[in-house]
């Protein structure tokens, strides 16, 4: 008769505790604990989240995966275009709460869930760009000192107390920036200007003031990757997949980069590493924009939102999760 040990060449090991270096697939049974273990891995993954209450694109975001906000953006077309909606994430479902005091879209934002800025952005009917900028304390909204550049489509990252913001658009005049400004959570000063002006970048920033990185966006190359010192932004290796329109999450070593424009649509996922872009082979469910539409880490994202073309504005959240090793019990039913 055939046994187990004869088949794999292997018993499982009988231990009194895990081991302290288990590889992936190695099985043993914890005698003190009384269960059977495994060492294993799981690929990486974009499932579905809650529903926002309000379908948008080209909003403001920040926060993470499991306590992300959202506020303002483009709620539809024909007009009404702008809105100026908050809504709060649990890591389930979305809440609304108190709305900020400029509706618009094109703003970019940055912080948490209970300490978030919004900045800049885009209204219709006078059509035009503004400096407005907004802090949310985690109950209201306030206005605060307004950009040095009014500006849409631009990114934003950093913490309420230390942020940045970065390229955008000016209308009327004088179009796509490069202007980056720093905020020290009561006024902004001028930072190093990007190497290349780009616009329609939104959510694709990650990192701190002093160790950020942009990425994408209508520049030339819309691949074009930057990497920033605290002082000054350095090229470094390109994206993949070049494209505007999309979503970004992490920091200046470790980022994800997903959706967008190329045309057309695309759900395409990648990771930085510090040095280099990595596809993933797991891409969005639902292939759209998530322009301003990201929060969270590498390992652990929200994309937000979004335009899919059918409708102009999606509600749909996917909760992205990077690839992991874990230590996990082997249960039997």
């Amino acid at each position: 008769m055939s046994t187990y040990y004869g088949t794999y060449g292997q018993k499982v090991q009988y231990l009194a505790s895990d081991p302290t270096d288990p590889q992936t697939g190695q099985v043993w049974y914890n005698s003190t604990s009384a269960v059977l273990k495994v060492r294993a891995f799981t690929a990486a993954s974009w499932a579905s989240g809650g529903n926002l209450n309000t379908a948008t694109n080209a909003q403001g975001s920040g926060g993470t995966q499991t306590s992300a906000i959202k506020f303002g953006g483009r709620s539809g077309d024909p007009a009404p275009r702008q809105t100026n909606a908050t809504e709060k994430y649990d890591g389930t479902s979305w809440t609304s709460v108190t709305s900020m005091g400029t509706a618009r879209y094109g703003l970019t934002g940055f912080g948490t869930q209970t300490a978030a800025v919004g900045a800049g952005g885009y209204i219709n009917g006078p059509v035009k760009t503004v400096s407005d900028v907004e802090s949310y304390n985690g109950s209201s909204w306030s206005p605060v000192t307004s950009l040095g550049t009014g500006r849409y489509r631009l990114t934003g990252l950093g913490t309420q107390t230390a942020g940045m913001v970065a390229g955008g658009s000016a209308f009327p005049g004088p179009g796509v920036q490069s202007a980056v400004e720093l905020y020290n959570g009561s006024s902004w000063t001028a930072g190093g200007s990007l190497n290349t002006a780009r616009s329609t970048l939104a959510s694709s920033g990650s990192g701190t003031q002093t160790a950020a990185i942009v990425f994408g966006g209508s520049s030339s190359p819309a691949a074009a990757t930057e990497s920033y010192n605290g002082t000054s932004w350095t090229t470094v290796n390109s994206l993949n997949t070049g494209r505007d329109n999309l979503g970004g999450a992490g920091t200046q070593t470790a980022a994800l980069a997903f959706g967008g424009n190329v045309p057309p649509r695309t759900g395409a996922t990648e990771l930085w590493n510090g040095t280099s872009w990595t596809s993933s082979p797991i891409g969005l469910n639902t292939v759209r924009t998530c322009l301003g539409g990201g929060a969270g880490t590498q390992t652990s994202a929200l994309c937000i939102g979004g335009d899919t073309g059918t409708p102009t504005s999606s509600t749909a959240t996917e909760e992205f999760t990077g690839e992991q090793t874990a230590t996990k019990t082997v249960t039997v039913s």
